[in-house]
């Protein structure tokens, strides 16, 4: 994720990321400026007395209203999912706290402190792991009797959660926290879960295949046939306009695409690292206090 001053607006103009569009699309521009030439070059020469054409432009007025209708509720849709993924996983640091300071103050077993301490900060790492579909255990800060168990399984994050469950059940058989307190941390323990479930539902359901394919259709249907309305005004300057209006409609469903699946590595993505991090950093002080 890009962390940047929005106050400073005019800076962002002149500046170029890997992000931008302009890179990802250069090479479609170059196609839709060739298409949109062609095509202006046939009706300017082969069909130029014709004045249905000149009749079109309303009909273009029309249809990119309804075009931009469509972009709105995709640009929508989109960020809603992206604002999601970043509420569940502030939800996800809250209930870091707040199981660390119950396990703090509460649990008295120093082993069990330090098992939770390792744990915690751990769930945080592979859940981020897992919605990026990574298996990377040398974030995690386990035993050698629980990366054999872990590397049987492919939901790397359940075994965690499972594996605190059994601590606090092992806890309560021994007398060492009463049921009351028990069911205190279940209300966390589930509250993970919740969390996750969250998440693996925002990265496995995308927007249906069929509204995505229609838009990105209509978009390149209603660019390419631009000069079919405008080159009566503009000649062969219909060609600049219909690239630019394609580079405009197609940059926002670019970065639709991008944000609704919030859980990856690119530019406008979560910070999910950062924030992993940021768990962990919290566990320890609140577990050193």
């Amino acid at each position: 994720m890009i962390k940047y001053n929005p106050k400073l607006w005019f800076k962002h103009i002149f500046q170029f990321h890997k992000s931008d569009t302009l890179q990802i699309l250069w090479k479609e521009l170059i196609l839709v400026g060739i298409l949109t030439t062609a095509l202006t070059y046939v009706e300017l020469n082969y069909f130029a007395k014709h004045t249905v054409f000149k009749d079109l432009v309303s009909v273009y007025s029309l249809v990119g209203f309804v075009l931009s209708l469509l972009l709105v509720f995709r640009t929508n849709t989109a960020y809603d999912r992206w604002w999601e993924g970043r509420k569940k996983w502030g939800e996800l640091i809250n209930n870091s706290r707040n199981l660390s300071i119950k396990v703090n103050t509460i649990v008295k077993d120093e082993e069990a402190k330090v098992f939770f301490k390792r744990m915690i900060p751990n769930f945080a790492s592979s859940f981020k792991e897992h919605l990026r579909d990574n298996k990377n255990l040398e974030l995690l800060d386990l035993k050698d009797e629980e990366k054999k168990k872990i590397t049987k399984l492919n939901h790397h994050p359940n075994f965690i959660i499972n594996s605190m469950y059994r601590q606090f059940n092992e806890l309560k058989l021994a007398g060492k926290i009463t049921q009351e307190e028990f069911l205190s941390f279940d209300i966390n323990l589930k509250t993970f879960s919740d969390i996750l479930g969250a998440c693996e539902r925002i990265k496995n359901t995308p927007i249906p295949y069929s509204y995505s394919l229609f838009l990105k259709k209509f978009i390149f249907i209603y660019v390419t046939t631009l000069p079919l309305g405008f080159i009566a005004s503009f000649g062969y300057y219909t060609s600049v306009i219909a690239v630019f209006i394609f580079y405009v409609l197609v940059s926002i469903e670019v970065l639709a695409e991008e944000i609704e699946d919030p859980f990856g590595s690119d530019a406008n993505d979560i910070d999910t690292d950062g924030l992993a991090h940021k768990i962990k950093d919290n566990v320890i002080e609140i577990f050193s206090s």
